[in-house]
């Protein structure tokens, strides 16, 4: 940030050069080169351009700084400089996750449902497997590439040298890596922090720095997984139709470390889950390039401008995750019943189509966004979480480990579907009350506050 009054006379009459140009005509929509305020109150400006990218295309609609001296890098952004929607998608989405964990943990396996539902029970199983299971991380894999390209942009727009923004990329990254590794061995096995490491060190090495056309090719990658959905769907159904065996409960895959009955157990347990799972989800690096391709149209940065754009997506990513959910949670409430290879084949189905729900939960709270006309309180709260959407990650796992693991309170209400319910909504509202606490009084999260200590 650069204080409109220190700035040379150089750098005004260039300014005023080009904005004169641009008036008249010589800047097109993508161009516009002017004075904005930015990051701080009236009086705090910079001089910024649209038409230069993190590489030296014109291709990339990436917003960098304008005749001012290169640095090193910038530090920490600020609250201030935040956009809404990536933060409130943040903080509303860590609900999701937490009802998807803290099933894992109650159950001390996965998916984390009632084999045997009865009553409520029922309801519950069929809402997580509609919206949750699958779906969840998607959305964080979308906003994880979106926050790589927005950290990039920020550390251009302030004149940082491109080696300088890569280090600044690389060694974020190779830290997330040592959070998720101290993460899944004191805590839980289901760790994403060590796997969205090396997906960003990939991204930054061979995605972030390419073209518009390169980065199209993400586009053509979901429209065919979009198809594979649909022929994914019409094997389940005919796993549907032929059933003919007894009826198949849908039951969960046992995780040692969850089980384990003292906490020296379930460290060992977690450093033999931990590599197979981090290795199962490496694949989400195409959603995380969704998010990159997204971030480079700064799309929730501007959602009023992309509405239709994001409309299709919510309309068209939540129709596919939810109808390939469906028929997976009818069996898991006891309201279908088929056999076992059928359920297989709705399991896949299931899978295949959640990662549809990372885009299309990401539009969706792009358009709440646009109808958003006052910050009120709750928002501000949800927003605040998003912020510190690490620690609060870490904040649910340290609490499944005191409120349900065996050797701890070990907490039951009434039946396991109901303690984890009511468990991930209660650690999620706390998790609220303290970002909001913690950004009245402007407070970073800790771990946050961690990892900027040991990136910059």
């Amino acid at each position: 940030m650069v204080a409109w009054k220190s700035i040379p006379p150089a750098y005004v009459t260039l300014f005023l050069r080009i904005n004169n140009k641009c008036h008249k005509g010589g800047a097109g929509p993508t161009q516009t080169v002017g004075l904005t305020h930015w990051g701080g109150p009236v009086g705090v400006a910079r001089i910024e351009s649209t038409a230069q990218p993190l590489h030296s295309s014109s291709e990339d609609p990436v917003t960098t700084t304008t005749s001012l001296p290169a640095v090193d890098h910038r530090g920490p952004v600020t609250g201030r400089e935040r956009a809404l929607a990536p933060d409130l998608i943040r903080g509303a989405m860590l609900l999701m996750i937490g009802l998807a964990n803290s099933a894992n943990f109650a159950f001390a396996g996965q998916p984390g449902v009632e084999s045997a539902p009865h009553g409520f029970e029922r309801i519950l199983n069929f809402l997580k497997l509609t919206f949750v299971d699958a779906r969840a991380y998607p959305v964080f894999a979308v906003m994880f590439g979106y926050g790589l390209v927005q950290l990039a942009r920020r550390q251009r727009s302030s004149g940082a040298t491109p080696g300088a923004v890569r280090r600044i990329l690389l060694k974020r990254n190779a830290w997330l890596i040592g959070f998720g590794l101290v993460h899944a061995t004191l805590l839980y096995f289901g760790d994403f922090l060590g796997a969205y490491g090396v997906v960003g060190i990939i991204c930054t090495l061979f995605l972030i720095n390419r073209g518009d056309k390169f980065h199209r090719i993400v586009l053509a990658i979901w429209a065919f997984m979009a198809v594979e959905v649909l022929f994914v769907g019409a094997k389940a159904a005919l796993a549907i139709v032929n059933s003919s065996g007894p009826a198949h409960a849908l039951t969960n895959t046992p995780n040692p470390s969850l089980a384990a009955s003292s906490y020296l157990g379930s460290l060992v347990d977690r450093l033999h889950e931990y590599p197979m799972h981090a290795a199962s989800v490496m694949g989400f690096i195409v959603i995380v390039w969704l998010g990159i391709w997204a971030a480079r149209k700064q799309i929730l940065e501007n959602p009023g401008a992309h509405k239709t754009l994001l409309t299709r997506v919510a309309v068209g990513g939540l129709g596919l995750t939810v109808l390939g959910g469906l028929p997976l949670a009818l069996v898991g409430a006891g309201w279908m019943h088929v056999d076992e290879s059928a359920v297989d084949a709705l399991s896949l189905l299931s899978h295949v189509s959640g990662m549809f729900g990372g885009p299309g939960y990401v539009a969706l709270f792009g358009l709440l966004v646009l109808r958003i006309r006052k910050l009120s309180v709750p928002v501000r709260a949800i927003s605040a979480l998003g912020q510190r959407s690490l620690s609060g990650y870490l904040f649910q796992s340290v609490s499944w480990m005191i409120l349900l693991a065996p050797f701890t309170l070990d907490l039951r209400f009434g039946s396991t579907a109901y303690t984890a319910a009511l468990v991930a909504i209660g650690v999620w509202v706390v998790s609220v009350a303290g970002a909001y606490a913690m950004s009245r009084r402007s407070y970073r999260g800790p771990a946050e506050t961690l990892l900027r200590k040991l990136v910059y």
